[in-house]
């Protein structure tokens, strides 16, 4: 075995390491961009995170495909699995709706990073050009038939019934 120390582990030893794990790549990710922010200001560290992103999405992506064996072009179904894997999935509560067979709608009902902002009386983080790229990429290497809309996400105002929400179509 690879990694002799999770041999003997039970499941639940096994999932809170990846949640564990899954919060110290988020903490990591946000004390990256607020060094860039401090140094660079926020317009800048925006950049380079759209920057990053264009590159990571694709490299989870295509990581989830090989894990699960989802072929290229696996429509909207490949990505609601792909979605189910993705590293914040363990972190942020999400739903996944299917209003019809060309449409999936993703709703980050809780996102980790914008409830702390929330629970400090911070205003949201305006991510909303991050997730487009971020959302975009990843699900153009999914499939590149689907086509990403924002539905909402900071600095839009909310609804309240979730942190951001994301409409992917399947173009034919």
């Amino acid at each position: 075995m690879k990694y002799p120390e999770l041999e003997n582990l039970s499941k639940e030893e096994l999932i809170a390491i990846i949640e564990d794990e899954a919060k110290n790549w988020l903490a990591h990710d946000g004390l990256w961009f607020q060094a860039v922010e401090r140094h660079y200001g926020i317009d800048k560290a925006i950049e380079l995170d759209i920057e990053a992103w264009k590159d990571f999405t694709v490299i989870e992506a295509k990581r989830i495909m090989k894990r699960l064996n989802l072929p290229t072009n696996s429509g909207l179904d490949g990505l609601e699995k792909a979605l189910n894997f993705r590293m914040y999935r363990r972190i942020n509560e999400q739903k996944i709706e299917r209003p019809d067979e060309n449409t999936l709608i993703l709703k980050m009902i809780t996102c980790r990073v914008q409830a702390a902002r929330q629970r400090k009386k911070l205003p949201f983080f305006p991510c909303k050009p991050v997730g487009i790229v971020e959302y975009s990429y990843f699900a153009k290497t999914i499939d590149e038939r689907i086509k990403t809309e924002v539905i909402a996400c900071p600095p839009d105002e909310l609804t309240g019934e979730y942190h951001c929400a994301w409409k992917f179509t399947l173009e034919k």
